[in-house]
């Protein structure tokens, strides 16, 4: 068994490199791939309100014999409960069936509402209660940050955000690094609609390495200073994911990624999704 790499967060905390995402899984595969993913040495589980899936995450867990202390669980805050964190973070909690979880993070700014910075204060007092270790941040960009931090008194752990080779996000990680927020990459493969895994630099580099396209990749994140925590709930796909802490990519390497990016987003672009 494998287990992942930590980063230490601004608050002295430990989170894995890397973890399962499980959005998008099918109602029906993500308890066991949950089961799947802390067998082969997954720790780190992500999930969220919004995913519908914390009942199967909780059940998983709580079947899978690990001690809590050892695993690090994150949901997030939904926008329609920007103004009712506290209750909502209550029913993530009995979904989960947990007393507290490791990482709760606000899933959008969704600035046209304008109030992420009533909810982050709400998230200040879920993390002095107990019920959150760490408390973070999605999908913000650095003028959402600046709003945050000079309105609040408790800087984010972590943003979590778009990354993967065609769309680096630059701007918005020289922000989190300004903050000492550390970044963690949704989407880190680019959900295949993007030439993140077909692009010769990618496949020459996992030619010459010995390794997959996904793996060389989500290498380039570890490498770069991100969480990340691809989707699947293929067993040989999450023990393949697994295998990125036997290698290490070059300078040279490194560069010829990140010269892939494009500007391609996968996602919604969170300055104006609402």
């Amino acid at each position: 068994m494998v287990l992942a790499e930590h980063y230490t967060l601004s608050n002295g905390v430990e989170i894995p490199k890397l973890g399962l995402g499980t959005w998008m899984i099918e109602d029906d595969k993500v308890a066991e791939a949950v089961r799947s993913a802390v067998a082969i040495g997954y720790r780190h589980i992500d999930t969220a309100a919004i995913y519908k899936n914390e009942a199967e995450v909780g059940a998983a867990i709580a079947k899978s014999g690990i001690p809590r202390d050892e695993l690090y669980i994150t949901t997030k805050l939904w926008n329609a409960r920007q103004t009712d964190a506290h209750t909502a973070m209550r029913e993530s909690l009995d979904k989960l069936q947990l007393d507290r979880v490791d990482l709760y993070l606000i899933h959008w700014p969704t600035p046209e509402k304008d109030t992420y910075v009533g909810a982050w204060l709400d998230l200040e007092e879920i993390q002095a209660q107990g019920l959150a270790t760490s408390i973070g941040v999605s999908n913000f960009m650095p003028e959402h940050l600046d709003k945050l931090v000079a309105q609040s008194s408790v800087v984010p752990a972590i943003n979590q955000i778009e990354i993967h080779p065609t769309l680096q996000q630059r701007d918005a990680v020289a922000a989190n690094e300004k903050f000492g927020i550390v970044t963690e990459s949704w989407s880190p493969l680019g959900r295949g609609k993007a030439d993140d895994l077909t692009s010769p630099a990618v496949t020459e580099i996992a030619a010459a390495v010995g390794k997959t396209p996904a793996q060389v990749v989500l290498r380039w994140h570890v490498q770069k200073g991100y969480v990340v925590f691809p989707k699947s709930s293929r067993r040989e796909r999450l023990e393949e994911n697994m295998r990125i802490f036997d290698f290490s990519l070059t300078d040279d390497q490194l560069a010829a990624i990140d010269g892939l990016e494009a500007g391609t987003r996968v996602g919604p672009d969170p300055r104006t999704f609402n």
